[in-house]
């Protein structure tokens, strides 16, 4: 059982927060700028202090338990917050700089890396970005680990506990191949993709989830063929090879 008195140095959540970032102990002694018997010591002290098993360690691999995973999030939390409240106590806490851990849907990532990218070492020096493209549950997961700072994801998201930013709204339109007898059309009305052969993007894509969705309010039940894409890349150029229709922002 945890000594509730106990209180963790912040050098030994740190040493765990590398281990878990590595699995490795040579890197992160490495990246924290000590040795490793100091890392290991620090990762023993906070393992005793907490009277739990954080990081399982044989000698060809570094694994974290189940418990270390579930506390892996607040460590990271504490991690950050004593570096905001250093970077505040010398006059220099800017929401923009440090390293921001930014994850962004496979759907939409190519479209808005291009700008979010475009300058940005210049307009921000002092920020270091780390992008990962993921599906939206492993991203809402990353976010609730304390893995992500932020993500750019298809709302509403519904996660307990994380906050929502609007950033724009985009309309359905309907990809069609050339010649289609619907091309042209500005406005259809969903009932009409009854009878389309409709392509979808894989299971997890939440692009996916929602031209079902738009299916199920309409009453529909379109043909799905079994053609599936992992992106609207790939999803238009089969619309364009005449396999069938799709949905896109």
């Amino acid at each position: 059982m945890t000594d509730q008195s106990y209180q963790p140095p912040i050098t030994a959540l740190r040493a765990f927060v590398s281990v878990a970032k590595h699995l490795h102990f040579g890197s992160a002694a490495a990246e924290l700028g000590v040795s490793q018997p100091s890392l290991s010591q620090a990762l023993a002290g906070l393992e005793a202090g907490l009277g739990l098993r954080l990081v399982e360690r044989t000698t060809r691999r570094v694994m974290l338990t189940a418990e270390g995973r579930r506390l892996l999030g607040s460590a990271i939390a504490v991690c950050d917050a004593v570096d905001d409240f250093l970077l505040d106590a010398a006059g220099d806490l800017d929401p923009l700089s440090g390293t921001l851990r930014l994850g962004l849907i496979p759907t939409i990532a190519p479209y808005i890396l291009p700008r979010v990218l475009q300058g940005l070492a210049e307009r921000r020096p002092a920020l270091d970005l780390l992008v990962v493209e993921d599906q939206t549950d492993r991203l809402l997961g990353q976010l609730r680990d304390g893995a992500l700072d932020a993500a750019v994801l298809a709302l509403p998201a519904g996660a307990p506990g994380i906050g929502e930013i609007p950033m724009y709204a985009e309309d359905f339109v309907l990809a069609l191949p050339q010649g289609h007898p619907l091309a042209g059309r500005k406005r259809l009305s969903p009932k009409m993709l009854e009878d389309l052969p409709l392509l979808l993007l894989d299971e997890g894509h939440c692009l996916r989830d929602q031209a079902l969705e738009v299916c199920q309010l309409a009453g529909v039940s379109p043909d799905l063929r079994q053609t599936r894409a992992a992106s609207l890349t790939t999803a238009v150029q089969c619309v364009e090879g005449g396999l069938g229709v799709t949905l896109i922002p």
